[in-house]
């Protein structure tokens, strides 16, 4: 092994350094040389308007307005910035000072009135410009494409109005592509293809609606957006139903399909995944079939079933396609009566029913996301940790998840089902009964390695059956709160619902 002499190595990075310094003083003096333009106070504006990434917020309020890959896009933009702007300025530029570009590098047309005065090395600016429209273009290569020279024009703005070298911004640029490219490390990218099923099923045709009951419920999703006009143009020949307040919906549409002595022959709905699993549960004990159009906030059921809105509901209808997918159920005893429930994506135990009840509590006087936010830092600084059998065996667990279907990725936050007919549950835990097991579970969830910590457990079960050994509690299903109970049968129900789906 030839061993390079420190100084040598010193010489050779010093050398590097003067050749790009040189570069850049090129650069400058060819970008400063460029006659005055209007293009340079739209560049000024620019640059300011990407301060402490407000533009980029602004898109994504915009991108978050419409459902599916852009929204999707927008929320993996936010966190993207969010690694990006904390490399480059609370990492980078302690680690590298570098002066700034003496303000007469530039016309004085083009200067900020209100220079910078941290390092120059690398450009934040630039690395949140990147890290955003990186971060869209992984879901939705369109939006991403539109929003590159929105993004190039903030980079360049930064040498334009001289706060900043060509090297500072081209580094920045690759810290935010970067950590736009590792936020699949903790939120996997996947197909934006349905999930699988082998199994086709039988449906009548619902040409205009005839003979179908569709529930709506405008509560579901944004407040200012009623799916009613969108129901009444797919089927307009069928009757709608609102959510009465004084009835819970599986009560509301048994009695109003009873009232119509079997001329009922499928429901529909609108709404969210919590109405929607309502609506499926009666499907699923009628033996009716169902369709949906997504209207809620975020539709994992609708997006797995491969029904995006409501032109795909209205297809899948006229033409009679349907398909036969699995259900969960769970069995709730130990309390004042049995009960059973069918869920569509998920139950739990634990934590999260506690955290649904506390958050619809905050919502009374706040906004819904803040209130979601409240109601989970409290979750997780008063939760207690559950004594179960799981099974029959002993546990002792902070919560329980058990999903419809087995979901990907394996790490605690599942995001897809690649089947719908796999006839299993997703069984998922968290352990209490190690050292220090809620830090562990966070350091284990933020370095990925779930998979490996002993605190975490996963299983693909066709049934689970959980005891509480320590009183009473509420089982979860879809995001709505279930009653009390002691003891709670899981099990997968192979093809119980047929669904609509081209």
């Amino acid at each position: 092994m030839v061993s390079v002499p420190l100084e040598t190595v010193l010489a050779h990075l010093t050398s590097r350094l003067r050749r790009v310094g040189a570069t850049d003083r090129r650069l400058m003096a060819r970008s400063a040389a460029l006659p005055p333009t209007p293009a340079d106070r739209i560049l000024i504006a620019l640059s300011r308007s990407a301060n402490k990434g407000r533009v980029w917020w602004t898109a994504a309020a915009i991108l978050s307005a419409r459902k599916g890959p852009t929204r999707r896009g927008a929320l993996r933009g936010v966190a993207a910035i969010a690694g990006a702007s904390a490399t480059a300025n609370l990492i980078g530029k302690p680690l590298f000072p570098r002066r700034r570009p003496a303000a007469k590098a530039v016309p004085e047309h083009r200067r900020l009135v209100k220079r910078p005065t941290s390092s120059s090395f690398p450009s934040g600016h630039a690395a949140s410009a990147a890290a955003f429209v990186t971060a869209v273009a992984l879901e939705s290569p369109k939006a991403g494409l539109a929003l590159a020279p929105l993004g190039a024009a903030v980079a360049y703005s930064r040498v334009h109005t001289g706060v900043h070298w060509p090297s500072d911004v081209g580094v920045g640029a690759l810290i935010g592509v970067a950590s736009a490219l590792a936020t699949q490390h903790w939120w996997p990218l996947h197909p934006d293809l349905p999930a699988r099923t082998a199994h086709r099923a039988e449906a009548p045709f619902m040409r205009h609606g005839k003979n179908m009951l569709a529930l709506v419920n405008p509560g579901s999703g944004q407040a200012d957006l009623d799916p009613t006009d969108e129901v009444r143009f797919a089927w307009p020949d069928a009757t709608l139903l609102y959510p009465d307040s004084g009835l819970d919906i599986r009560t509301q549409l048994t009695e109003e399909i009873a009232k119509r002595h079997g001329t009922v022959q499928a429901l529909a709905v609108a709404g969210g995944d919590g109405t929607v699993a309502a609506v499926a549960s009666i499907a699923a004990d009628t033996g009716l079939p169902l369709a949906l159009i997504p209207a809620g906030t975020f539709n994992h059921f609708a997006r797995d079933v491969g029904v995006r809105s409501m032109p795909d509901a209205d297809a899948a209808t006229e033409a009679g396609a349907a398909v036969g997918i699995d259900l969960g159920e769970v069995e709730i005893s130990g309390g004042a009566d049995t009960q059973s429930r069918w869920f569509v994506n998920t139950a739990s135990l634990g934590g999260y029913p506690e955290m649904v009840r506390l958050r619809e509590k905050i919502q009374q006087r706040h906004p819904k996301w803040p209130s979601a936010v409240i109601a989970m830092i409290r979750m997780l600084r008063s939760a207690r940790p559950l004594q179960v059998q799981l099974n029959g065996k002993p546990a002792l667990v902070w919560m329980v998840f058990v999903g419809n279907g087995t979901y990907s990725p394996k790490g605690f936050w599942p995001s897809h089902r690649p089947a719908l007919d796999t006839g299993l549950l997703d069984v998922r835990y968290l352990r209490a009964d190690v050292p220090y097991s809620r830090a562990r579970f966070v350091l284990a969830a933020i370095t990925k390695t779930l998979d490996a910590s002993h605190v975490y457990r996963q299983y693909d079960l066709p049934e689970l059956d959980v005891e509480i050994l320590d009183g009473n509690r509420r089982v979860a299903t879809d995001g709505e709160v279930g009653p009390l109970g002691r003891r709670f049968r899981f099990r997968s129900r192979s093809r119980a619902l047929t669904i609509y789906r081209r």
